[in-house]
Protein backbone atom coordinates (compact mmCIF):
# COMPACT_ATOMS: atom_id res chain seq x y z
CA UNK A 1 0.00 0.00 0.00
CA UNK A 2 2.68 2.51 0.83
CA UNK A 3 3.82 2.25 -2.75
CA UNK A 4 0.22 3.96 -3.46
CA UNK A 5 0.42 6.95 -2.23
CA UNK A 6 3.24 9.45 -1.67
CA UNK A 7 2.73 10.09 2.53
CA UNK A 8 5.09 12.95 2.88
CA UNK A 9 1.82 15.43 2.78
CA UNK A 10 0.80 13.28 5.76
CA UNK A 11 3.80 14.30 7.98
CA UNK A 12 1.67 17.22 9.14
CA UNK A 13 -1.00 15.19 10.22
CA UNK A 14 1.26 13.16 12.14
CA UNK A 15 3.12 15.67 13.96
CA UNK A 16 -1.04 17.31 15.18
CA UNK A 17 -1.84 13.77 16.14
CA UNK A 18 1.61 13.62 18.03
CA UNK A 19 0.73 16.75 19.52
CA UNK A 20 -2.64 15.98 20.45
CA UNK A 21 -1.67 12.62 22.09
CA UNK A 22 0.93 14.59 24.26
CA UNK A 23 -1.29 17.39 25.57
CA UNK A 24 -4.47 16.14 26.56
CA UNK A 25 -5.51 12.52 28.09
CA UNK A 26 -8.80 13.12 26.63
CA UNK A 27 -9.73 10.62 23.27
CA UNK A 28 -8.61 12.47 19.90
CA UNK A 29 -10.94 11.51 17.12
CA UNK A 30 -9.38 12.68 13.50
CA UNK A 31 -11.65 13.34 10.93
CA UNK A 32 -10.57 12.65 7.36
CA UNK A 33 -12.81 14.20 4.75
CA UNK A 34 -12.94 15.16 0.90
CA UNK A 35 -13.25 14.04 -2.52
CA UNK A 36 -13.85 10.98 -3.80
CA UNK A 37 -10.87 9.32 -5.03
CA UNK A 38 -8.50 11.81 -2.81
CA UNK A 39 -6.91 9.05 -0.72
CA UNK A 40 -8.89 8.76 2.46
CA UNK A 41 -9.28 5.46 3.15
CA UNK A 42 -5.52 4.37 2.16
CA UNK A 43 -4.45 7.77 4.44
CA UNK A 44 -6.89 6.23 7.02
CA UNK A 45 -5.29 2.43 6.67
CA UNK A 46 -1.48 4.25 6.77
CA UNK A 47 -2.70 6.22 9.67
CA UNK A 48 -3.72 2.72 11.58
CA UNK A 49 -0.88 1.32 10.84
CA UNK A 50 1.38 3.73 12.50
CA UNK A 51 -1.08 4.65 15.50
CA UNK A 52 -2.29 2.06 17.73
CA UNK A 53 -5.80 3.40 16.98
CA UNK A 54 -9.47 2.52 15.69
CA UNK A 55 -10.44 2.71 12.08
CA UNK A 56 -13.88 3.51 11.00
CA UNK A 57 -15.29 4.19 7.55
CA UNK A 58 -18.26 6.56 6.82
CA UNK A 59 -19.05 3.77 3.78
CA UNK A 60 -20.53 1.68 6.65
CA UNK A 61 -23.05 4.06 7.73
CA UNK A 62 -25.24 4.89 4.27
CA UNK A 63 -28.71 5.15 4.26
CA UNK A 64 -30.67 1.87 4.76
CA UNK A 65 -33.97 1.39 1.59
CA UNK A 66 -36.55 3.40 3.80
CA UNK A 67 -34.24 5.97 5.28
CA UNK A 68 -33.58 6.97 1.30
CA UNK A 69 -36.19 9.81 1.39
CA UNK A 70 -36.96 12.70 -1.59
CA UNK A 71 -36.09 15.14 2.12
CA UNK A 72 -33.50 13.86 3.04
CA UNK A 73 -31.99 13.34 -0.13
CA UNK A 74 -31.99 17.49 -0.80
CA UNK A 75 -30.28 17.88 2.76
CA UNK A 76 -26.67 18.42 2.00
CA UNK A 77 -24.72 15.54 3.31
CA UNK A 78 -28.42 13.54 3.83
CA UNK A 79 -27.54 10.77 2.16
CA UNK A 80 -25.21 9.05 5.04
CA UNK A 81 -27.33 7.75 8.55
CA UNK A 82 -24.81 10.69 10.57
CA UNK A 83 -27.66 10.13 13.50
CA UNK A 84 -26.74 6.63 13.64
CA UNK A 85 -22.52 7.07 12.97
CA UNK A 86 -23.00 9.75 15.95
CA UNK A 87 -24.85 6.90 18.37
CA UNK A 88 -22.96 3.97 17.41
CA UNK A 89 -19.12 5.49 17.28
CA UNK A 90 -18.99 9.31 18.39
CA UNK A 91 -20.72 9.38 21.63
CA UNK A 92 -19.25 5.92 22.98
CA UNK A 93 -16.20 6.80 21.86
CA UNK A 94 -16.41 10.41 23.78
CA UNK A 95 -17.51 8.87 27.10
CA UNK A 96 -14.38 6.13 26.77
CA UNK A 97 -16.78 2.71 26.27
CA UNK A 98 -16.22 0.27 23.61
CA UNK A 99 -18.69 0.63 19.82
CA UNK A 100 -21.14 -1.65 19.33
CA UNK A 101 -21.74 -0.55 15.65
CA UNK A 102 -23.44 -2.55 12.55
CA UNK A 103 -21.78 -2.34 9.19
CA UNK A 104 -24.22 -0.99 6.31
CA UNK A 105 -24.18 -3.85 3.29
CA UNK A 106 -24.87 -1.73 -0.05
CA UNK A 107 -25.78 -5.26 -1.66
CA UNK A 108 -28.97 -5.51 0.66
CA UNK A 109 -29.11 -2.08 1.81
CA UNK A 110 -29.26 -3.86 5.61
CA UNK A 111 -27.20 -3.36 8.57
CA UNK A 112 -24.65 -6.55 9.25
CA UNK A 113 -24.60 -7.91 12.84
CA UNK A 114 -23.38 -5.67 15.58
CA UNK A 115 -19.88 -5.70 15.95
CA UNK A 116 -18.35 -4.76 18.97
CA UNK A 117 -14.87 -2.48 19.30
CA UNK A 118 -12.50 -1.60 21.64
CA UNK A 119 -12.33 1.66 23.14
CA UNK A 120 -9.10 3.41 22.08
CA UNK A 121 -7.74 6.75 22.64
CA UNK A 122 -6.99 7.65 19.25
CA UNK A 123 -9.73 7.11 16.41
CA UNK A 124 -9.58 7.73 12.73
CA UNK A 125 -12.84 8.26 10.96
CA UNK A 126 -12.18 8.52 7.24
CA UNK A 127 -14.87 9.12 4.27
CA UNK A 128 -16.78 11.47 2.78
CA UNK A 129 -19.54 13.44 4.92
CA UNK A 130 -17.12 12.63 8.18
CA UNK A 131 -17.24 15.96 9.06
CA UNK A 132 -21.08 16.48 8.64
CA UNK A 133 -21.94 19.36 11.08
CA UNK A 134 -24.39 17.23 13.35
CA UNK A 135 -21.58 15.94 14.79
CA UNK A 136 -20.86 19.40 16.34
CA UNK A 137 -17.23 20.08 18.28
CA UNK A 138 -16.53 16.05 17.93
CA UNK A 139 -12.81 15.67 16.19
CA UNK A 140 -9.92 17.28 17.43
CA UNK A 141 -8.21 17.01 14.16
CA UNK A 142 -10.11 17.71 10.46
CA UNK A 143 -8.35 17.13 7.51
CA UNK A 144 -9.51 17.34 3.93
CA UNK A 145 -7.91 15.58 0.74
CA UNK A 146 -8.24 17.25 -2.26
CA UNK A 147 -7.31 17.06 -5.76
CA UNK A 148 -8.01 18.77 -9.00
CA UNK A 149 -11.09 17.51 -11.27
CA UNK A 150 -8.69 16.00 -13.78
CA UNK A 151 -7.08 14.15 -11.44
CA UNK A 152 -9.89 12.72 -9.73
CA UNK A 153 -11.56 11.63 -12.84
CA UNK A 154 -8.34 9.68 -13.91
CA UNK A 155 -7.99 7.63 -10.40
CA UNK A 156 -12.20 7.10 -10.52
CA UNK A 157 -11.86 6.05 -14.41
CA UNK A 158 -8.62 3.84 -13.26
CA UNK A 159 -10.52 2.49 -10.22
CA UNK A 160 -14.44 1.96 -11.03
CA UNK A 161 -14.18 2.31 -15.02
CA UNK A 162 -17.78 0.86 -14.98
CA UNK A 163 -19.24 3.51 -12.02
CA UNK A 164 -17.97 6.79 -13.40
CA UNK A 165 -20.82 8.13 -14.94
CA UNK A 166 -22.72 7.83 -11.60
CA UNK A 167 -19.44 9.44 -10.00
CA UNK A 168 -20.03 12.59 -12.78
CA UNK A 169 -23.47 12.67 -12.56
CA UNK A 170 -24.99 12.12 -8.85
CA UNK A 171 -21.87 11.49 -6.25
CA UNK A 172 -19.33 14.03 -6.87
CA UNK A 173 -22.17 16.51 -7.25
CA UNK A 174 -23.86 15.62 -3.74
CA UNK A 175 -20.27 15.84 -2.17
CA UNK A 176 -19.45 19.33 -3.42
CA UNK A 177 -22.85 20.47 -2.38
CA UNK A 178 -21.95 19.54 0.89
CA UNK A 179 -18.49 20.53 0.91
CA UNK A 180 -20.13 24.17 0.11
CA UNK A 181 -22.66 24.28 1.80
CA UNK A 182 -21.10 23.21 5.28
CA UNK A 183 -17.88 24.60 3.92
CA UNK A 184 -15.84 21.48 5.20
CA UNK A 185 -12.58 22.73 3.09
CA UNK A 186 -12.58 26.05 4.84
CA UNK A 187 -12.79 24.28 8.27
CA UNK A 188 -10.05 21.62 7.57
CA UNK A 189 -6.36 20.99 7.63
CA UNK A 190 -6.36 20.72 3.67
CA UNK A 191 -3.85 17.94 2.20
CA UNK A 192 -3.63 17.31 -1.45
CA UNK A 193 -2.53 13.36 -1.59
CA UNK A 194 0.00 12.42 -4.68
Amino acid sequence: MQKKYDFTPAQPICQEIDRLLVSSKSPVIVAIDGVCGGGKTTLGEWLAMQYDCNLFHMDDFFLRREQRTKERHEQPGGNVDYERFYEEILKPVLVEKECLYRKFDCSTFSLGEAKRIAWKRLNIVEGSYSQHPYFGNSYQLRVFLDLSPEEQYRRLLNRVPEKINRFVEEWIPLENQYFEAYGIRDKSMCIVMR
